[in-house]
C-alpha cells in the first residue's frame, strides 16, 4: 500500500513559558492526509492550527509521537535533513506572503528554484507557466510591491508550486485578503493543487472556505478531530 503523504502518529507538542508553566499546543493527534486530498484546519485562535503546520513541514518537531512525511520519521532525521526533505516536497503558502519586495515577481515564483540549484532555463518555463495559470503572466517583470494583495498571494502560490510539491501547506492563506479575493484565491490554490496532484493541507477560520475541502479537521485546546 502506498503511504499517506502526511501522518500524525499520536503527535504531542508542549511548550514552557518563562514561568515554568507547560502549554499543551497539541496533544495525542493521529490523522492522515493522502496523496492528492484537501484537508482544512480550523479552530479558534491558539488552538494549535500553527503548531500544526510547522510540524508537518518539519520545522518544528513534537514531544511525543511521530510526524511522517512520504513515510520518512521527520523527527530521526538531522535538521539539515528536514530542511531538504521539506525543499524537495514541500511548498508553503503563508498569510502575509513572505515575497522579497525589491524582485519581480518572476524572480520571487524562481527562488525555490535558485536555492536548489536547479537548472535556470526549465525552471523559468516553469514559472512563466504558473503566472500565465493565475493571469499574471503579463506582470511577471514588474516588482512585487507594485501588485495589489491578491496577486502577490497569486505569486506566492506560483512559489509554493514551482518545484512540484507533494503536499501543499497553507497557513491562513486568505486571511490578508477580502472576501472575495479570498474565495478566489483559494479557489485558484486549490484547482492548481489538485491539477498538480499535490496533496494539501490548509489553515482556515472560515467555515465558509473549510467546506471546500475534502476533509475538515478541527482543533480545539489542543485536541484534534475530523469533523468532517
Amino acid at each position: 500500500m502506498t503511504p499517506p503523504v502526511l501522518a500524525f502518529r499520536a503527535v504531542s507538542r508542549d511548550y514552557r513559558s518563562a514561568g515554568g508553566a507547560v502549554l499543551h499546543a497539541l496533544r495525542d493527534a493521529s490523522a492522515e492526509v493522502g496523496a492528492g486530498e484537501v484537508v482544512a484546519v480550523t479552530g479558534r485562535s491558539g488552538s494549535g492550527k500553527s503548531t500544526l503546520l510547522h510540524l508537518a513541514a518539519g520545522i518544528d518537531t513534537p514531544t511525543g509521537g511521530e510526524v511522517l512525511l512520504l513515510g520518512r520519521r521527520l523527527g530521526a532525521l538531522s535538521d539539515g535533513e528536514r530542511t531538504r526533505v521539506r525543499r524537495d516536497h514541500v511548498g508553503l503558502v503563508f498569510q502575509f506572503f513572505h515575497l522579497l519586495p525589491h524582485l519581480s515577481a518572476l524572480d520571487n515564483v524562481l527562488v525555490p528554484a535558485l536555492v536548489a540549484s536547479d537548472a535556470a532555463g526549465p525552471a523559468e518555463a516553469r514559472a512563466r507557466a504558473l503566472l500565465d495559470q493565475v493571469g499574471l503572466a503579463a506582470r511577471a517583470g514588474d516588482p512585487v510591491q507594485k501588485l495589489s494583495g491578491g496577486e502577490m498571494q497569486r505569486v506566492a502560490l506560483c512559489r509554493a508550486l514551482l518545484r512540484r510539491p507533494r503536499l501543499l501547506l497553507a497557513d491562513e492563506p486568505t486571511g490578508n485578503l477580502d472576501e472575495e479575493t479570498g474565495r478566489a484565491v483559494l479557489d485558484l490554490l486549490l484547482g492548481l493543487a489538485r491539477a498538480e496532484g499535490s496533496a494539501v493541507l490548509y489553515v482556515t477560520h472560515s467555515p465558509e472556505l473549510a467546506a471546500a475541502a475534502d476533509v475538515v479537521w478541527t482543533l480545539h485546546s489542543g485536541l484534534l478531530e475530523r469533523t468532517r
